[in-house]
């Protein structure tokens, strides 16, 4: 079997690379590139302006399930018409360190972010506290969270999935919502969803959403990463036509105004057998922009939205 030249410098290139950096201990790359102490949580000082990294497929899609252009009659519509998107990359590619979340978190309340879309998530928090005080800095601004609920068909009351609203002091804050994912399949709800009935609070769909990627196309992409920006989009649907509504109060709306089917029998995710809908949210609903719109008229119709 022959190689050409160029198939033996990719070959070459790659494993220089792999031996490089990716087997090598000794190689930092915080130090390198970035210029940062990974482990202290208090500096600020660092990253760049390249929102792109090595692939921004996973964002560019999410992006474009909040505010793809409804109007110019390409690929597809977002969910919310009047929105700006701020883009802030907290991780390259793979596990993103508690610092780079609380950070993001930071970065995007003090830009004037009102609704932060969060598509990642891990099964370990070691600075967890610097997460918790980023979650709590961005309630006292009225900054709504909103965080995919995972992929591993696992039950986070019982798998904790991070980063979470179950802050270590023991409270929750008011501007956090956990979202599943569902299926446009009989079964309802996504295999590969994560559940709770404490932890998650609606699901919304997330099996072949079709959206935005780089290079002007159009992908149809699974995860709860692209059900979170459907609730999102929702958020930001319903915050623009009520501006003066809390990040609590929005919330609340989203969760109240859900279409609900608690008793519904639905696939186990990741499972055999059937369980109630009901039992893997606190909700027992799916979002749903018609309704919330609805119930946010209804709010300050009463006097509830000032």
């Amino acid at each position: 079997m022959g190689y050409n030249e160029k198939e033996l410098q990719e070959a070459y290139d790659h494993y220089k690379t792999e031996a490089e950096v990716q087997l090598n201990p000794d190689y930092n790359a915080r130090q390198t590139i970035i210029g940062d102490n990974p482990e202290d949580t208090k500096d600020h000082n660092y990253g760049n302006n390249d929102v792109i990294g090595p692939d921004a497929r996973h964002g560019t899609h999410v992006a474009g399930i909040i505010g793809a252009d409804r109007n110019n009659d390409l690929g597809m519509k977002g969910v919310a018409d009047n929105v700006k998107i701020l883009v802030v990359r907290a991780v390259p590619d793979g596990d993103e360190r508690d610092k780079d979340v609380a950070n993001a978190i930071r970065y995007a309340v003090d830009n004037g972010a009102q609704i932060i879309n969060m598509s990642f998530g891990k099964a370990y928090s070691p600075q967890k506290e610097a997460v918790d005080e980023a979650v709590k800095y961005a309630e006292s601004k009225n900054v709504l969270l909103v965080h995919a609920a995972g992929n591993e068909s696992q039950n986070t009351d019982v798998e904790p999935n991070f980063p979470n609203r179950k802050l270590k002091s023991g409270t929750e804050p008011n501007n956090w919502i956990e979202v599943g994912a569902l299926s446009w399949e009989p079964n309802k709800v996504a295999n590969f969803s994560n559940y709770g009935k404490k932890g998650v609070d609606l699901f919304s769909p997330g099996v072949a959403l079709y959206s935005t990627v780089p290079g002007s196309k159009y992908e149809e992409l699974d995860g709860t990463s692209m059900a979170a920006p459907v609730v999102a989009g929702v958020a930001a649907l319903v915050k623009s036509y009520f501006p003066k509504i809390t990040a609590a109060q929005l919330r609340q709306l989203l969760i109240e105004s859900t279409v609900k089917f608690p008793e519904q029998q639905v696939n186990q995710p990741g499972g055999e057998g059937q369980v109630a809908f009901g039992e893997l949210s606190n909700s027992g609903g799916e979002v749903n922009a018609y309704n919330a719109v609805k119930l946010a008229l209804e709010w300050e119709k009463a006097g509830k939205i000032k």
